[in-house]
């Protein structure tokens, strides 16, 4: 699907996006004790959360709330450095959300309820279409071809699904289609998921990507709100309902809305929700030809990017080379004498003397001392790795320290080490 096709139209400029970036991603463990899952680090220099913001920016969306709710700090602090950039002059913005209990005095309770409680504020945009996306997933996506399709197929509501294998779809909203991409079937993390008619081993899935008419949206909402019986749930409580009482709700596959460029790179679409899978996503990055493009300019990833010198390799002795191979180095980086090696260093990470890294994910501000060896390692930011520390060898010992995952990959964090650190992360 190549780029320059994006649907900028009439039809985008009149949608407000709904981020909805308040879960805390538990399975990540440690990771997320003090950022919420859409702060966490990705790919060298990003935020979770980047990609769904860009996919916005690049599809002409620019009208656009994020609703937040779990130890939030880190996320505004992003949000406000890094897209300020849109203009309100010009009916640009970006709306920070907190759940501020301005309908009733509770938090937000499920996804529909944290859209129900900002209804006020995307009514005063008055848009055509509201869009409501999951903002802890990684992939990159044309929401004008989804908005396109939606209008053709004059729907009440149109989810974006992809095909996921029978075994992981248990975790995802389930649906069944008819012949014209009609909805006639719908449930959340079911115990069997159905099987898709012509692939027995895959079944048909929510992205949890929703658009909606405004005004049909406003109406289910605020049904959905007086029901007591409700957990105010998109994919539990309302989506059901909707295709239950028989309104229009259309499914677009992921593979025709999503950005692959001219490269021919295949569908990319990752919920980086666990350990193993943040720590794989990452490692996919440092492929010769990755699946994710990050290289893309005409469908670039926009974040906030502190003014950092270059990064910086020095000695070249036999006993010690400041190198890194197949890996991603970003700004205000010093591999000093070490070996990096299938690795992603973010901003401000020093690895001193004799050091080896391998097959390891080094979030920002990160210092490794001498001679310490680290493989399959997940490092928490501000994380100081003393001299002579190896970690990833020997797993019973790490255990006893850090967390381990079942397929071996190591978390480490300050206070796992016994530091102390300003929880501003």
């Amino acid at each position: 699907m190549m780029q320059n096709s994006r649907f900028v139209s009439s039809l985008t400029k009149n949608t407000y996006a709904m981020v909805l970036a308040g879960g805390r991603g538990s399975r990540l463990h440690q990771l997320t004790d003090w950022r919420a899952k859409p702060a966490v680090p990705f790919g060298g220099k990003f935020r979770i959360i980047d990609f769904v913001m860009s996919n916005c920016v690049n599809s002409g969306i620019r009208r656009i709330g994020v609703a937040t709710q779990y130890k939030s700090h880190s996320l505004i602090q992003h949000i406000q450095r890094g897209w300020s950039f849109l203009n309100g002059q010009f009916g640009e913005f970006v709306d920070v959300l907190p759940a501020q209990q301005r309908i009733e005095e509770a938090w937000y309770k499920g996804t529909a309820d944290a859209v129900y409680q900002n209804i006020d504020i995307f009514r005063d945009s008055n848009p055509e279409y509201v869009l409501i996306l999951a903002g802890d997933h990684v992939y990159k996506m044309d929401y004008g071809k989804l908005l396109a399709f939606h209008a053709q197929n004059k729907a009440d509501m149109t989810v974006a699904c992809i095909e996921v294998p029978l075994e992981d779809a248990r975790a995802f909203g389930v649906m069944g289609v008819d012949g014209e991409s009609r909805v006639v079937d719908f449930n959340e993390k079911p115990n069997q998921p159905a099987p898709m008619p012509d692939k027995p081993d895959h079944a048909l899935c929510s992205m949890g990507v929703y658009v909606f008419n405004t005004s049909f949206l406003c109406d289910q909402l605020i049904r959905d709100a007086g029901d007591a019986a409700s957990s105010h749930d998109f994919g539990k409580d309302l989506i059901p309902h909707l295709v239950n009482n028989g309104y229009r709700v259309y499914a677009q596959s992921f593979t025709d809305s999503c950005v692959v460029g001219k490269d021919g790179h295949q569908p990319y679409w990752r919920d980086v929700g666990t350990i193993d899978s943040y720590w794989e996503a990452n490692m996919e990055l440092t492929k010769v030809i990755p699946d994710l493009n990050m290289y893309d300019r005409e469908w670039p990833i926009w974040t906030y990017q502190e003014q950092l010198p270059p990064a910086k390799f020095v000695f070249d002795d036999d006993t010690r080379r400041g190198m890194a191979v197949d890996s991603l180095v970003s700004g205000g980086c010093i591999v000093s004498g070490a070996t990096v090696r299938r690795s992603l260093l973010f901003s401000n990470v020093r690895v001193s003397s004799r050091s080896v890294v391998e097959d390891s994910v080094l979030l920002p501000n990160v210092q490794i001392g001498r001679n310490v060896v680290l493989r399959r390692v997940v490092v928490d930011k501000n994380c100081v790795i003393p001299d002579g520390m190896i970690i990833g060898a020997d797993h019973e010992q790490d255990a006893q320290r850090f967390f381990v995952t079942d397929r071996g990959v190591t978390l480490v964090t300050p206070e796992m080490l016994g530091q102390v650190v300003h929880h501003m992360r």
